[in-house]
């Protein structure tokens, strides 16, 4: 089967500022039960994703475009950029910021403990 993603724009995303634009590779229901969500998900400049824990599930992030801020569980702050990798272990918060002047574009995988 081929299809094209699925893409939901969801605004204040966790108490974030302004919009992520999220393009469902795989549906909740295709991950049969592993995950909820596998995505690549697109910032716009000054938009950010808020501050929020993980509960029986992980979420790494891949940048794959742009920069920005990942916001680890201890609070502190790393710029990243293409290539790194964000893990949040489960349990743990986090947030993303995109400050720069460019949109920030990076694959999420929320995958069950």
């Amino acid at each position: 089967m081929v299809r094209k993603t699925q893409v939901e724009i969801k605004q204040g995303l966790r108490g974030g500022k302004g919009e992520v634009e999220i393009h469902h590779i795989v549906s909740k229901e295709e991950l049969n039960g592993h995950g909820n969500m596998y995505a690549l998900c697109r910032l716009k400049p000054g938009c950010s994703i808020g501050w929020h824990q993980h509960i029986g599930n992980t979420e790494p992030y891949f940048i794959l475009e742009g920069h920005g801020t990942f916001v680890d569980n201890d609070g502190s702050r790393t710029e990243v950029g293409p290539g790194d990798v964000c893990v949040i272990e489960v349990g743990q918060s986090h947030a993303m910021e995109n400050n720069s002047d460019r949109d920030l574009v990076f694959m999420a995988l929320i995958y069950n403990e």
